[in-house]
């Protein structure tokens, strides 16, 4: 294995498997796959107070890359949504991200309404930097907040 990724490895993996673990959960639960960070996030801050704005940063990083993804998933995804064109709740949903447009994708943090708000972005084909810059902005909210507030909860 070349030494750069070697390397690369020990400094996600502090402690063993901590940030890299983060990063993936993070990512994958941004997806449209039904996953939870906040868990790992806390159990990592938890095991290691030290750690605590190195995974907030990697969680939110994780997060918003998921969240790409599941724009681009959104974007390839027409032909699905045209079913369903004429419903009366597609049609106010549309609407409504229309009006908003990009600002609409900082609510990408909510859960079971956050992951398809980014799908459907990216099939209205909003313009994927604001989004991308409005989910992380809202994204880092998020862990920043419920991590925050599950250490003063449980302590350090």
């Amino acid at each position: 294995m070349p030494t750069w990724i070697d390397h690369l490895l020990k400094l996600l993996a502090l402690p063993e498997f901590g940030l890299s673990t983060v990063f993936v959960v993070s990512f994958i639960s941004a997806t449209l796959i039904p996953l939870g960070s906040e868990p790992v996030v806390f159990g990592l801050v938890k095991l290691n107070p030290a750690l605590f704005w190195p995974t907030i940063l990697v969680a939110t990083a994780g997060n918003t890359l998921g969240g790409a993804v599941t724009w681009a998933m959104g974007l390839a995804s027409h032909k699905v949504v045209d079913r369903y064109q004429h419903s009366k709740h597609h049609l106010r949903a549309l609407d409504w991200l229309e009006r908003i447009g990009p600002k609409a994708c900082l609510l990408a943090w909510l859960p079971g309404i956050g992951d398809p708000l980014c799908a459907v972005a990216g099939w209205l084909k909003l313009p994927f930097w604001p989004c991308l810059a409005y989910m992380a902005i809202g994204k880092f909210a998020r862990y920043l907040t419920m991590t925050a507030a599950l250490v003063g909860l449980f302590g350090p």
